[in-house]
């Protein structure tokens, strides 16, 4: 029997469950419209850390050296059980600090440069026309999740990474796990991402191929910059986090526009606005709103409050990309909005590094659905969707929609 937790006093339960998929959880909404922009907050297993609700305070103190992503550290704010059960293995570079943090993601920057990214369009376009033709042959209903929004980005990052995409439906499966609410089924899950991993790095290491992975294999493995088991934990974050994402964001981008047939309306009558569009989609939906958990090394004073050595930040970026100070009428979705300032990437040193590719794809995919199906509309109410829980990626598994 599962223990019930009570938060603390003045300290309210943390993360939220969304009941719209894009409009902040009515506690959010208090903790934002409260003063200050900390608050303390109390996470699944009774223990307190800090919740940063302002934009402003959000940027300085994922910039600030003080805090550290080591999600090894004992007293990291883990937001669910299945965090606690990765803690302990080697860290990717997401979860190590400068010095350490910088060799590690350079390996792998020049694979997202915007210059390499942009050469990527006539690819991702000619994958994104053919699951729009399956989608159109095998006719309505469909499940925009399962038939679209999911494999578009897996053949992408299979693309990019040298994956066979005939494993697809292997890493697929466990990606979807790897977000249960279950400890064990997520645990279960990794492992089976790490083992078919592992198995390819040995075939690449006899077998090169074109891909990044293979790259990675015959320079920086090869010449023991990085070992077997780093590597593996490199491709298990790559290939979830390049496809999982971007599956979610598609799926509640879609669901946006179309609760949203005003603004709808606008970016179809002018195209150029897409790529604001796409930034401002971002902002609104802010998918991972926990992935800027942080743990102090030092105190830190900021804002009229003393975050302590060993106290726990998590950065909202679901509520910091809704301060009023910032974005006017934060709650309103407005693709003439000029966003790209948000933080549904992070900031600093950890900013996604996938972001140029997000992008991308996600330009991609707008337009060429909407031009492809132009009556493409829900077939589910929307307060009817099953919405995944707030402490993992935010979207959900299933989409019905019709034409």
């Amino acid at each position: 029997m599962t223990e019930t937790v009570v938060p603390a006093q003045d300290a309210p339960a943390f993360p939220s469950d969304r009941t719209c998929p894009y409009q902040l959880p009515a506690q959010y909404i208090r903790l934002r419209d409260e003063a200050g922009s900390l608050r303390k907050v109390t996470l699944y297993d009774g223990r307190t850390a800090w919740v940063v609700t302002k934009y402003e305070t959000a940027r300085t103190l994922l910039a600030d050296s003080r805090l550290s992503s080591d999600r090894n550290h004992p007293d990291f704010p883990a937001t669910s059980a299945r965090l606690l059960n990765f803690r302990d293995r080697r860290l990717t570079f997401i979860g190590l600090d400068p010095p350490e943090h910088g060799p590690k993601r350079r390996m792998l920057i020049s694979e997202f440069t915007a210059k390499r990214i942009r050469g990527m369009r006539a690819g991702i376009e000619q994958i994104v026309h053919g699951f729009i033709d399956d989608m159109l042959a095998a006719g309505p209903p469909a499940d925009l999740v399962g038939q679209f929004a999911r494999p578009v980005p897996s053949m992408v990052i299979c693309r990019l990474l040298g994956v066979p995409y005939s494993d697809h439906e292997i890493f697929q499966d466990a990606s979807r796990r790897l977000q249960s609410t279950t400890a064990a089924e997520s645990t279960a899950a990794r492992e089976v991402l790490a083992t078919y991993l592992d198995g390819l790095i040995t075939t690449l290491q006899t077998t090169p191929s074109p891909g990044l992975l293979s790259s990675l294999v015959a320079s920086e493995l090869a010449h023991g910059e990085i070992d077997r088991e780093e590597l593996v934990s490199i491709a298990v974050l790559l290939l979830v986090g390049g496809h999982e994402t971007t599956a979610s964001m598609t799926s509640l981008s879609v669901i946006t526009l179309l609760e949203h047939p005003d603004q709808h309306a606008v970016l179809r009558a002018d195209p150029g606005l897409l790529p604001g569009a796409v930034e401002e989609l971002l902002r609104y939906l802010a998918i991972a709103d926990i992935a800027g958990a942080r743990v102090a090394k030092a105190d830190i004073e900021i804002d009229g409050q003393l975050i302590k050595a060993r106290d726990g930040v998590i950065v909202s970026n679901f509520i910091a990309n809704r301060d009023g100070a910032v974005f006017a009428e934060p709650d309103t979705f407005d693709v003439r909005r000029s966003a790209r300032h948000h933080i549904a990437f992070g900031y600093g040193v950890h900013q996604c590094l996938g972001q140029n590719l997000a992008r991308l794809e996600l330009e991609i995919i707008l337009e060429a659905l909407f031009d492809r199906i132009p009556t493409l509309r829900l077939a589910v109410p929307v307060d009817q969707l099953i919405l995944r829980p707030g402490n993992t990626i935010q979207g959900v598994n299933e989409l019905l929609v019709t034409w």
